[in-house]
């Protein structure tokens, strides 16, 4: 599991521009990983929202948005088109990257256990480390808390 001041692993991944995702090829700019739970659900699809409407800004911070699931490639293009997200969605079906993101783990709901997705947001330097982590995501004010941090510790 990754931890914060440390490289993350390359991966390669398939993405919606049709491409395989690899992590070296898009160290270009700081790189935000949001890992969300499901697509076309509230949570998920409000927070992928918020990424959207700010992605200029994040942008001018030179740092590029991506979203993980381990929905498939067909259902992230139905969702990437639903709502026109500007930055690539990937997808983790063995999710992989998700537990070496640490965003795999034991959730409950209505009182059951189960393993599952927990929100979780990972800043990545240019120079593959990581940054900073933010695990167990609250969607309300999560993408201003996630700039205001660029805005203040890389600019």
């Amino acid at each position: 599991m990754i931890k914060e001041n440390k490289l993350l692993k390359d991966f390669k991944l398939p993405s919606t521009n049709g491409k395989i995702f690899h992590l070296k090829k898009n160290l270009k700019q700081n790189l935000i990983i949001y890992v969300y739970p499901k697509d076309n659900t509230p949570g998920c699809t409000t927070e992928s929202i918020e990424f959207a409407k700010d992605y200029k800004k994040f942008k001018k911070l030179n740092t590029e948005i991506i979203g993980v699931s381990k929905d498939s490639i067909e259902s992230h293009l139905k969702f990437k088109s639903k709502f026109k997200f500007p930055f690539k969605l990937l997808s983790d079906e063995n999710i992989k990257l998700i537990k070496e993101l640490g965003a795999w783990g034991e959730k409950s709901m209505y009182g059951k256990k189960f393993m599952g997705i927990k929100r979780t947001t990972v800043l990545i330097g240019k120079n593959q480390k990581v940054i900073k982590i933010w695990n167990n995501v609250k969607v309300k004010e999560h993408v201003k808390e996630v700039l205001n941090f660029l805005k203040n510790n890389l600019v």
